[in-house]
């Protein structure tokens, strides 16, 4: 498969983690932190990935990967941030987003959601039991850029309340778990052990 030009992947690690304690990007499942995990999953599917962080987090990140930092304007108001630099420096271009706490999503997942999620459509998402979007799990086009500025500018930071006014697709996966966000080092435990009881078989 190839990435077409214009579809670039970014990787969410810029959260607090205040449930977990710890930065969730540099929790390991699959022998590497989990932003790198994840950021090797968009790889196949994508032009050019980047890691999106903060500006504590930058310095910490191996210089093997591309790493996108919050703008200063757009700090502290959660991972609509993350979207608000990439299409700030990448206007014409189209994201694949993924946040890094889904540990159990594989590269088939995202490359079913390409496959479904239409083209011409302004965004797309992973949509969950709780009939709310995975807005950390979706397809940004280009077209969303400016309307996520207008959201920004309107002081609105939500990109569920976003993904919710504009209509986006739904992607409904086959196997509800790979939307299971881990967010306590509880939830991690748990996690690892399903895996490498998967792993082990």
């Amino acid at each position: 498969m190839n990435a077409p030009d214009n579809l670039f992947g970014l990787v969410i690690c810029g959260g607090e983690s205040s449930r977990m304690g710890s930065d969730k990007g540099t929790l390991t499942y699959y022998e590497k932190p989990q932003r790198y995990h994840v950021y090797d999953l968009l790889t196949p599917l994508c032009n050019k990935v980047f890691l999106s962080c903060n500006k504590t987090q930058a310095g910490s990140i191996s210089g093997h990967y591309l790493v996108l930092t919050d703008l200063s304007e757009f700090e502290n108001i959660g991972p609509i941030a993350a979207l608000l630099t990439a299409f700030n420096l990448y206007p014409e271009h189209n994201f694949l987003v993924a946040g890094c706490d889904y540990p159990f999503l594989q590269e088939s997942d995202f490359r079913n959601f390409l496959s479904q999620a239409g083209r011409k459509c302004i965004a797309a998402a992973f949509y969950n039991s709780q009939d709310k979007y995975e807005p950390l799990l979706a397809y940004y086009s280009s077209k969303a850029g400016a309307l996520l500025r207008e959201h920004f500018n309107n002081k609105e930071y939500s990109l569920q309340y976003f993904l919710k006014k504009i209509n986006a697709e739904k992607f409904i996966p086959d196997d509800p778990k790979v939307m299971i966000s881990v967010d306590t080092p509880k939830e991690y435990v748990a996690a690892q052990a399903l895996i490498g009881s998967v792993n082990n078989l």
